[in-house]
């Protein structure tokens, strides 16, 4: 039995004093609306209604049962007029899972025009460059730097592209040289991301798909991008990194990219990723089109696809 409808049926017998007016009302038989009371007094074991030929009356029971499901279904019919409007209109506390760098050069600096769009969104934005489960610590969306989206169950939407740039300080090219090959670089001080995909070796290609792979080797490795990032400005070494990180410095005149003998690094994607589901909650698609928006420009403006 549906309780609802039943509740529904009888409701509108008693206000409208018949069962052939609950049945118009409600686009029913009068069959189907004979069954649905008899079904809710089965269930709950209590006649609710008198019947007679010419009229019909609660009884002290049905009196009591009508004046809860009126309340009842007011109370579902107002749930549902709220849960239409949340649904309608972006609202509510959004999780965001970012790496630390991003979060800071790109992410960061555009949150203020995103909350005065949507001033019903309240932001919480958690940064680190470990690999989050988004279900398991309850984050509405995510973002990814990285080749592909690979073995995962997330649905993503890519934001654009990021150059990988090798760079290191005028001070420490004149005092170690200038590398001109990728086959240069094992003979230098190499900052090293320890949560690189890649390990140890950096992958480089050229225009007619030739491959180097060069062992890296240094004295300072981190999890962070900032720390290498002030490590490079400060002549510890040539560091490898994507182009929004090293942009500022770059046009500063404080790092200088390298130019390997037309060998560079496979490029990146940025992604924003969010669990799967039949309906996307407006504050999510708002956020991922406004990074669409925002993020995607930053990239264009850098030449990443």
């Amino acid at each position: 039995m549906d309780r609802l409808a039943a509740m529904t049926v009888f409701r509108r017998v008693v206000e409208l004093g018949s069962f052939a007016g609950a049945a118009r009302d409600l686009n029913l038989s009068n069959a189907a609306t004979s069954k649905h009371v008899a079904a809710l007094e089965q269930h709950l074991g209590a006649q609710l209604l008198h019947r007679t030929t010419r009229r019909l009356s609660l009884t002290e029971t049905g009196q009591a049962v009508y004046e809860r499901c009126v309340r009842l279904l007011d109370d579902v019919g107002d749930l549902e007029q709220a849960v239409g409007q949340m649904e309608a209109q972006p609202r509510g506390r959004l999780r965001v899972n970012a790496p630390m760098s991003f979060g800071l050069t790109d992410l960061g600096p555009v949150l203020p025009r995103f909350l005065e769009r949507y001033p019903e969104i309240t932001v919480e934005l958690i940064m680190n460059d470990r690999l989050v489960d988004l279900v398991e610590e309850g984050f509405d969306v995510g973002i990814r730097i990285r080749t592909d989206l690979g073995d995962t169950s997330m649905i993503g939407r890519r934001l654009g592209g990021v150059l990988p740039v090798v760079c290191a300080s005028p001070a420490y090219l004149a005092a170690r040289g200038t590398p001109r090959t990728p086959e240069d670089l094992a003979g230098h001080d190499c900052l090293h991301y320890t949560l690189s995909a890649t390990g140890d070796d950096w992958l480089f290609r050229n225009g007619a798909g030739e491959e180097r792979r060069v062992r890296i080797r240094g004295r300072l490795s981190a999890n962070n991008g900032d720390v290498l990032r002030n490590a490079a400005v400060a002549g510890l070494g040539i560091w490898r990194t994507p182009d929004f990180l090293a942009e500022l410095d770059v046009a500063a005149g404080k790092l200088v990219p390298l130019d390997l003998g037309g060998f560079s690094l496979a490029g990146h994607s940025i992604y924003v990723i969010y669990p799967p589901g039949r309906h996307l909650s407006p504050k999510v698609r708002a956020f991922v089109d406004f990074l669409v928006e925002t993020v995607g420009a930053r990239c264009r403006s850098r030449g990443a696809p």
